[in-house]
Parts: structure tokens; sequence; C-alpha cells
């Protein structure tokens, strides 16, 4: 059962071009703001133009906006994308597309430059005390995130650990804000890559806002570039997302086909 997410809005909105061309460049280079994005549009539409595009993006959930002082930055939010991929491609064909898909980056040489946050929101029919549930207990993460169960007291300064099966850890950090069922702000050091666990770590805040019956989960992972796989981490927080809705929306984990 899918729901809680509009996907008439999310294919209105990708099947105009010139609300492409915003997606295309957000992906290119995240966070800009709307000066910045409407620049090289400037002879193809008005000011107001843009601004409706991107609130049409927005309203989809295809981007987030995040105030910093009087600019307004844009970011690329790609787990409806990630959604409407889990729905409709079927766990035979999603190795080769994955395969296919990576064929045409290595071919055409993009290298998406690393920024300093991605910012991902996804909206989940579900009450802030089960998806702080979610987020925080460890037979709960196993469900949607990768198999593995976290380990915290979450106390601010007290350690976390995202475990796999096999007592190995995942990934690790600290808590450093605990406002449960609102707001929750770590720190993330990808243990599994053996480069980027030398830190410096890179920092995680999750925040939650009742909508009625509705939640709206805002994730936030800042210093990403210190990781050198920002690609990677930020497919994997929308497989993770998307995950995390189906469960606490179907009382089901997605198939570990999808998940793998």
């Amino acid at each position: 059962m899918w729901v809680c997410m509009d996907d008439d809005k999310v294919f209105k909105a990708l099947a105009d071009p010139s609300r492409r061309r915003l997606l295309d460049a957000l992906f290119e280079r995240d966070g800009q703001t709307l000066t910045e994005l409407y620049a090289p549009l400037a002879q193809a539409m008005t000011r107001f133009g843009c601004m409706k595009h991107l609130q049409l993006l927005e309203e989809a959930g295809l981007l987030t906006t995040r105030k910093s002082g009087r600019e307004k930055h844009h970011h690329l939010n790609p787990v409806p994308i990630q959604m409407v991929y889990d729905r409709w491609v079927s766990k035979f064909s999603q190795p080769w597309t994955e395969r296919m898909t990576a064929l045409k980056h290595i071919l055409e040489e993009t290298d998406m430059p690393a920024n300093s946050a991605r910012v991902f929101q996804i909206f989940i029919c579900t009450t802030p005390e089960k998806l702080w549930q979610a987020l925080t207990e460890g037979a709960l993460t196993q469900q949607y995130y990768f198999n593995t169960r976290v380990e915290s007291s979450w106390q601010p300064g007290a350690e976390y650990r995202y475990l796999n099966g096999d007592g190995s850890t995942l990934l690790s950090g600290e808590v450093v804000e605990a406002q449960p069922p609102t707001r929750l702000v770590t720190t993330f050091l990808p243990v599994w890559n053996e480069d980027a666990a030398k830190g410096p770590a890179s920092k995680v805040t999750y925040e939650i806002a009742a909508l009625g019956p509705v939640c709206k989960l805002t994730l936030t992972h800042e210093d990403l570039e210190v990781h050198h796989m920002s690609d990677g981490i930020r497919e994997g927080w929308a497989q993770i997302l998307s995950g995390l809705k189906t469960l606490l929306e179907t009382g089901e984990p997605m198939p570990a086909t999808v998940m793998a």
C-alpha cells in the first residue's frame, strides 16, 4: 500500500523541461539560490516564472529549501524519485538498471562535485513518537537501514553505532543533541569505508514536524565532502528514507532486493 505521496504532482513536475533543467542544475551544484538558478534561464523565462517552477517542484517534494540569512537555498530531494523507482522497478530488473546507469556515468565521465550539505525531505503517515522510535530502536532500524541494528542511549555526548548481523560496525558517531520526538543531531562516521573511517566526521540532523496525520521528516547531512563519497551516501539516504516510510505506513519492510 502506497499512501501519503502524490504521484500526480511528481510526474507533473517532471513533465516540464524547464523544471527538469532546474533539477539538473541542482544535481550539478546543490544549494543554489533563486538568483543563481535563474541566471542561465533569463532568456527563456521571467524571474517570477522561475519562482513558480521552483514552487511546483517543492510542492511535489522534489526539492527542499533552507534559509541562510536573507537567502533561501534550494536542495535536490531524491526521495520521491527513489520511491517511484522502488514501486515500479522489479527485483529482477533492478541490478541491470543499476549497472547500466553506473556504466553511463563512467562513459560520460560525470562527476557531481561534493557539497557542504544535502537535504532530504519525506512525508510519512505516522506520529512523531512512532517516527522517533523507528529512528532510535535497533529492532526497527534493522528492517530499513540496510539490515543494521542501532545501539545507543541517545543522551547528548553518547556514542551510537549501527551494527551488521555479524556484530561489525557499519557506521558510528556521537549524539550531539536529542529532543524526543522532534529533533536529533548526530555526528556521522562511515566506518564501512576505510579512508573515511579515519575522520573527520560529518553531521546529520533529523527534524520531525507533525502535520495533522502526517509527519514531515527533514534530514540534513552537513560537511558531507569530508567523506569524498557524496553520491553513494546521497543514494543510501534516499533508499533508507524510502524504506522507513514503507515500514511505518505498511507495517512491512521493503523487499531486501530493493534495499540491497
